[in-house]
């Protein structure tokens, strides 16, 4: 298992290194409530046209307000992708009826999450149930995304973790669906690749994009990092030597940085792009991206998906 540091810099292939470095942060996705979204007059001015865009449904939130941020995603040419969180729903009904709105507005894809909420309004605990309705089926979707956790997750260990991502694998060959993984927000390179080394061969070709924090204060981080169950991990990155500067801000820089030297030294692997958080607030995310992916071509949702057929 090849692990490397935040620290360490790219190998002799720098030309290699920067072009892939533009690559993962020029089809980066971003995450952005209905408000944040909804709120900005010029989303085109911050980001290009087909970015995939995740958008949550809270659990104080309405789902028509998740269903506008979509439609309005849309209208300006970028690819919604909506959080559908099985434990929010009511009955196998209300489930139908919100896949039934998203796919008549447009929506092709989707993000489906057990939810934030430790309550169960309905018949479905988990992802797992709503896959087994077949209620999915029912529509077009060109693709379904699932969720991970390279930092745990408080309700399961990692063995179980990786049995359900194996178990949706199986749900995507069985159905000719498209599948692919974003994990929750991490600060660690090397448990990314550790979590990565521990799938083996579970996922196949499914690819894997990579959550983290956007350009942010650390104390804003660290109440999200609680509010989402990677408290530890936050707290182990403030206990690095050298760690004293993140005191003032994070940047996913150096992050990103190891992902790709990874990639260059591990070609065969899932990962295939990062996905943002924009904690920090939707324009300064959005600044980062211009900054660093070298130049914004007009082709992007195309990479949230798998190659299953």
């Amino acid at each position: 298992m090849k692990l490397v540091s935040d620290k360490q810099p790219f190998s002799a292939h720098d030309a290699e290194a920067t072009a892939r470095m533009q690559a993962l942060v020029r089809w980066a996705s971003i995450e952005a409530t209905p408000r944040q979204i909804l709120a900005q007059e010029h989303l085109p001015d911050l980001l290009p046209r087909g970015t995939c865009v995740y958008v949550p449904f809270l659990p104080k939130g309405q789902f028509s307000d998740t269903l506008r941020a979509c439609r309005h995603l849309l209208s300006v040419g970028m690819q919604p992708i909506p959080h559908v969180p099985a434990r929010m729903a009511e009955s196998r009904g209300q489930l139908r009826d919100w896949l039934s709105q998203l796919n008549e507005s447009g929506v092709d894809r989707l993000l489906l999450i057990a939810g934030d909420s430790d309550a169960i309004a309905g018949p479905f605990p988990d992802t797992l149930a709503v896959l087994e309705s077949g209620l999915l089926a029912q529509f077009q979707f060109h693709g379904i995304g699932v969720a991970a956790h390279p930092d745990g997750h408080p309700m399961a260990d990692r063995a179980t973790l990786i049995q359900a991502l194996g178990i949706k694998r199986e749900y995507a060959r069985t159905t000719s669906t498209r599948l692919w993984v974003v994990t929750q927000f991490t600060f660690d390179a090397n448990v990314v690749i550790d979590w990565l080394q521990s799938l083996g061969s579970i996922l196949e070709e499914v690819p894997v994009y990579i959550g983290m924090a956007g350009p942010t204060r650390v104390k804003t981080l660290i109440a999200y990092a609680a509010q989402c169950g990677v408290g530890a991990s936050a707290r182990l990155m403030l206990r690095r030597p050298g760690s004293a500067k993140l005191l003032r801000a994070w940047s996913p820089d150096g992050m990103v940085r190891a992902l790709v030297q990874y990639c260059l030294d591990n070609p065969d692997t899932l990962l295939r792009g990062i996905h943002l958080f924009p904690f920090g607030g939707l324009r300064q995310s959005a600044q980062w991206i211009q900054e660093h992916s070298g130049s914004i071509e007009d082709q992007r949702g195309q990479f949230h998906e798998s190659s299953v057929q």
